[in-house]
């Protein structure tokens, strides 16, 4: 079991801000899974809680891997920033797929570079 968070690279985040959207996208990611069947969140919990942070280059791309996981029967969430800091309001910085099997996981994340 793990999970990916997808980052886009083309926004120019700073670090503390990237941090924050990515732990943003991993903790709906996962909580979008608590309510499945199955166990996977729990499976992914007690297993370590295994995570990897990958990169896109575009909003697009971005929305592609969110569709794909939806589509798939996956746990995904979509990250759009509040615009309090450094982005517009309603900007798309980030998402998170899974928990969820590893091979799931990788179908839709698998061919992504890792930040």
């Amino acid at each position: 079991m793990k999970q990916a968070i997808v980052v886009r690279t083309d926004l120019g985040m700073g670090k503390g801000k990237l941090a924050a959207q990515a732990a943003h996208a991993s903790l709906s990611a996962a909580e979008a899974s608590q309510h499945r069947k199955g166990g996977w969140y729990d499976a992914w919990k007690e297993g370590g809680q295994a995570k990897i942070v990958l990169k896109v280059g575009s909003e697009s791309e971005l929305l592609e891997v969110f569709q794909k996981a939806r589509a798939a029967g996956l746990p995904a969430s979509l990250i759009e920033d509040r615009g309090l800091t450094q982005l517009e309001p309603g900007t798309a910085t980030c998402a998170g797929v899974g928990p969820a099997p590893d091979a799931d996981v990788d179908a839709i994340t698998g061919k992504l570079k890792l930040l």
